[in-house]
């Protein structure tokens, strides 16, 4: 191969990376401290704000607590939405770009933590626990997908340790006579 021939090939293949870095949508977040601005907006939006009196003082409910009002919950597809995607699992694939890698698991993270701490709070913990099976990796409470992540087999226990007649016949007897 002569050196005009090689010298041909490599302007191909730099006009070829050109058409690809120019092929699809561009990128929602240019660098990472613009994603991590608009990552702690969103949580510092969610924490909501002290209810003032007129004099400035904040009011309190009836156990001597602030109130907050506009406090909402921190969610998965919450921050999607404030970081502009169409979905959470927009954001999931969005996670795969090295360089975001680190901001978008922090926050899910936090998210991850306020959920499992919604688990001892009475009003939230059946959709904490719901949350946390379907948006996080290890919280599904199945056998089987335990059984899957561990290619472990499933084991069901099953007891039918068989009996004496006579003790059965007994038994039986006992709640004939308890039902009536």
């Amino acid at each position: 191969m002569t050196d005009a021939e090689r010298e041909s090939r490599k302007q191909k293949y730099r006009e070829a990376q050109k058409v690809r870095e120019t092929v699809g949508k561009p990128p929602k977040f240019k660098t990472v401290e613009e994603m991590q601005e608009k990552i702690d907006e969103y949580f510092k939006n969610c924490e909501g704000h002290l209810l003032r009196d007129s004099n400035g003082e904040p009011i309190l409910n009836k156990w001597g607590e602030a109130v907050i009002v506009g406090a909402r919950p921190l969610t998965m597809s919450g921050l999607a939405n404030a970081l502009g995607f169409e979905s959470r699992f927009s954001l999931r694939y969005y996670k795969g770009k090295p360089a975001f890698r680190s901001a978008i698991t922090r926050a899910q993270s936090r998210i991850e933590q306020y959920t499992e701490e919604r688990l001892f709070d009475k009003d939230g913990s059946n959709g904490a626990k719901f949350s946390l099976q379907n948006n996080f990796k290890g919280w599904d409470a199945s056998k089987e997908q335990a059984a899957k992540e561990n290619n472990a087999p499933v084991v069901n226990i099953i007891n039918d340790i068989p009996r004496p007649v006579e003790a059965v016949e007994t038994e039986e007897a006992d709640d004939g006579a308890n039902a009536e």
